[in-house]
């Protein structure tokens, strides 16, 4: 198994409510491109995000940030860190396998209820894996708009055109 897919396999086996953005998002949608990361919108309600944490170092992620992982759960920390640290995203590694990063969004960029009502689930091997919307990941990729995004943008435009993603 690929080792972000086991992530998300031990994700969804605790049912953490999380959906998959990102360079991820835009390959299972279909455009063939390299990412390095996981990116991952989690519900942020506080025993979620303990369940997600949880799982996370169980698969031997460690936090990028020399914090208790746990204070991430913490909806008045993130807001501070958000606030005052400018945080986008809480970065996990893998201090044995460089291939397994996951970074979680310290806010969600849209409602995460809508997020998750408009997601698609993909089947990978054994696995379901939720991916952001074509029209999601669209809002989310031209607030960002960094070269990369601008290239994915035109992809799942096309996609969307052509009527193999998910709109």
């Amino acid at each position: 198994m690929h080792p972000l897919l086991d992530i998300v396999a031990a994700l969804e086996a605790a049912g953490v409510r999380a959906v998959v953005v990102g360079g991820v998002a835009v390959v299972l949608h279909g455009h063939v491109r390299m990412t390095a990361d996981l990116d991952l919108v989690l519900d942020l309600q506080r025993d979620n995000v303990l369940a997600a944490l949880g799982v996370l170092q169980d698969q031997g992620l460690r936090p990028r940030l020399p914090v208790p992982p746990e204070q991430f759960a913490e909806p008045d920390i993130r807001k501070r860190w958000v606030r005052t640290q400018q945080l986008t995203v809480f970065s996990l590694h893998d201090p044995n396998d460089p291939r397994r990063e996951v970074d979680l969004f310290a806010e969600s960029p849209v409602p995460f209820d809508d997020l998750w009502r408009d997601s698609t689930l993909r089947r990978l091997g054994s696995t379901d894996v939720r991916i952001a919307s074509i029209e999601h990941l669209l809002h989310m990729k031209r607030v960002v708009g960094r070269p990369k995004d601008l290239e994915d943008i035109a992809a799942l435009e096309e996609i969307r055109a052509e009527g193999a993603g998910d709109a």
